[in-house]
């Protein structure tokens, strides 16, 4: 689909043009926003808007590196928004100059559309310009990020406390599973930082330079974000680290436990081994105290080495 809107020489918004009056026409800048394009809307980036093939094919092939990359009269962004569902990256590509803004995304954009709605009831429409609706969409984005952020750290705070009572194979799975969530956070937002450090400091965006402290600000934003991913992780391999540990020490103290018990019953097998055997010229087999006497051998040898571990520390 693919929807338009045009700022004409007296500030008025013309919606749902066709791109070839668009291309033609005299107007101080326009908005085309391809969503979800059909094979032939696509064709429309080589002709009439004449973009350059590489740019077209980074649109194509989705799920490239957020970058930057400069043209002779425009400039060509990649830039990652993150699906507050699924946690997976969504393309949104800009073909930016003076006199128009080029969107192009393959799935619904919450932030596109939110830009969108905001420009087109705005009154005040001389404020506008592409390169605000580069930054209003970035601001989204990245406003965007902190919720789910915010989400895995109380996902990790629940871990830590398990308030629920869980199995520990239970949080261990959920903790991996953050892990790898925070990864690919990670993977999204640090070129996303990377991006907007070359934007800031780009000589050949005038657009953006004359409101460099709003990019800054993005900027900032990202940078804190990164911050708190590297947090996270931190927390994360520490309550893995513990639980290893925790896990560790009770197996330590199970095999402990069962290791006196079998250490207890050796010498009595031992015992009953030896009267077990039933040889016939065996004095033992025919005295008449043999079985009691016995066992109360086998009860002071319990006894004795019962009070030998204890002594030995193994029972605290």
């Amino acid at each position: 689909m693919i929807r338009t809107i045009a700022v004409n020489q007296n500030y008025q918004l013309i919606h749902d043009l066709q791109v070839s009056e668009l291309v033609q026409g005299n107007y101080l800048w326009y908005w085309i926003d391809f969503g979800q394009p059909t094979q032939s809307e696509m064709e429309l980036l080589s002709e009439p808007l004449h973009f350059h093939p590489l740019a077209i094919e980074d649109c194509i092939n989705t799920l490239q590196r957020p970058k930057l990359d400069y043209y002779e009269d425009y400039t060509f962004f990649v830039t990652q928004a993150l699906n507050q569902v699924t946690i997976t990256k969504e393309e949104i590509n800009f073909f930016i100059s003076e006199h128009f803004v080029v969107t192009f995304h393959h799935q619904p954009s919450i932030e596109i559309q939110e830009v969108w709605n905001k420009f087109s009831l705005s009154k005040k429409v001389k404020k506008w310009n592409p390169y605000q609706v580069l930054y209003h969409t970035l601001d989204s984005m990245v406003d965007n990020y902190f919720p789910l952020v915010y989400q895995f750290e109380d996902t990790l705070n629940e871990i830590d406390e398990n308030s629920k009572g869980r199995s520990m194979e239970s949080l261990l799975e959920i903790l991996f599973d953050t892990r790898h969530d925070l990864l690919s956070l990670r993977q999204t937002i640090t070129p996303m930082r990377d991006l907007l450090y070359r934007i800031i400091n780009s000589q050949r965006l005038t657009g953006i330079q004359i409101k460099t402290e709003y990019f800054s600000d993005i900027h900032d934003h990202l940078l804190k974000l990164t911050e708190m991913i590297e947090a996270n992780r931190e927390l994360a391999t520490d309550i893995r680290d513990s639980y290893i540990s925790l896990n560790s020490h009770q197996t330590n103290h199970v095999m402990k436990v069962l290791t006196v018990i079998t250490t207890l019953f050796m010498p009595l097998t031992f015992i009953a081994g030896i009267y077990g055997m039933n040889f016939e010229h065996m004095p033992e087999l025919t005295w008449k105290y043999g079985y009691f006497f016995t066992l109360f051998l086998m009860f002071l040898v319990v006894v004795g080495m019962t009070y030998w571990f204890k002594k030995k520390g193994w029972f605290k």
